[in-house]
């Protein structure tokens, strides 16, 4: 299966079968994504391989060791090498192709954001050329 960043810049390729998914709701992942969680898998380092040359990388980490890779251009999280693990952290959303993978596991269920609930109400839209109409329709709803 390949992967790559929202400009191509950075690209990979895992050998084999992919593992299931885990999203983690902590507040670190969130900053990350920008999102209600993070939605990735590891891979053994041996099934892993960069297409694209690693320069296109940056690197961010915290003294706590918490480490975020992106792609320098568009900001794309992109796969790290999991500290001294034989593991690389890929990010599911880079993943192209079809896939039975799916996500098994929910991390730090108690760091989730309050407005990650989804209420009985919410608005479910499939995309179109009315999605947008819709999706600033049912934002305006209170």
């Amino acid at each position: 299966m390949k992967g790559e960043c929202l400009c191509g810049a950075v690209a990979f390729e895992i050998k084999g079968e992919l593992p299931n998914l885990y999203q983690c709701h902590c507040s670190l992942c969130r900053k990350a994504t920008g999102s209600t969680a993070n939605a990735a898998t590891f891979v053994d380092e041996d099934s892993f391989s960069w297409i694209s040359d690693q320069s296109n990388i940056s690197t961010f980490q915290k003294q706590t060791g918490y480490r975020s890779d992106f792609c320098k251009h568009c900001g794309s999280p992109v796969p790290n090498k999991l500290r001294d693990t034989g593991l690389m952290w890929v990010p599911a959303g880079l993943l192209g192709g079809s896939t039975i993978t799916q996500v098994a596991v929910h991390l730090h269920l108690s760091s989730s954001a309050l407005w990650a609930q989804e209420p009985d109400n919410c608005v479910r839209l499939g995309g179109g050329p009315d999605s947008l109409e819709s999706l600033n329709q049912a934002l305006q709803r209170k």
